[in-house]
């Protein structure tokens, strides 16, 4: 089975691009949303984060206080470090299941949609695809979707590698600047180099 890398930035649009590969019936194993279920109610993650990071980022419902997590950790590296030391070994044990599953199904290609694919230096991939945009659309679209000030924005984007850097690195470049209907086709002619 290829093992393929997607990654991308904050705002490229390497998710929208991950559900068009999933509609296509390829499958995609979400680093976020693993990273979100280590950290569910009741589990040994939050557990350890509330421990590091303090008792008050548990909601009434059970649930993390991500965006003040965030405040707490990004833009200081030694605070996103022990984060990270908490939440990526429990994410890899669920990619290497899930990846060990979708070999046993007899996929010929598997994806996995990590932000920090190299950022982390997370290699053993076949193949690498990087989702872009143009720096002012992914500014509008982090505004307009998470509501974050240009402060936010800033903080959050300085913690990843730019997406320039990561064309350079790229097997393969996916741009995401226009129409839904452009990175459907941008997927498929990927795809048919891969």
């Amino acid at each position: 089975m290829k093992w393929i890398g997607l990654t991308g930035g904050l705002g490229s649009g390497k998710s929208t691009a991950a559900s068009f590969l999933r509609k296509k019936g390829w499958p995609v194993i979400d680093a976020d949303q693993i990273a979100h279920q280590v950290l569910a109610p009741g589990t040994p993650g939050l557990t350890k984060v509330l421990e590091q990071f303090g008792k008050d980022l548990l909601l009434t419902s059970g649930e993390l206080n991500r965006r003040e997590l965030g405040m707490r950790v990004f833009g200081l590296p030694d605070r996103l470090l022990a984060l990270e030391k908490i939440v990526h070994p429990l994410v890899q044990d669920e990619v290497s299941r899930q990846r060990q599953a979708f070999q046993q199904a007899g996929f010929q290609k598997a994806f996995y949609d990590v932000p920090l694919l190299f950022e982390k230096n997370i290699g053993g991939f076949d193949s690498v695809v990087v989702v872009t945009a143009s720096p002012s659309v992914v500014h509008g679209r982090l505004k307009a979707r998470n509501g974050w000030s240009d402060d936010e924005i800033a903080k959050r984007l300085s913690s990843q590698i730019p997406l320039s850097e990561k064309e350079k690195r790229a097997d393969h470049v996916v741009w995401n600047d226009g129409e839904l209907s452009a990175l459907e086709s941008a997927i498929d002619r990927m795809l048919e180099n891969l």
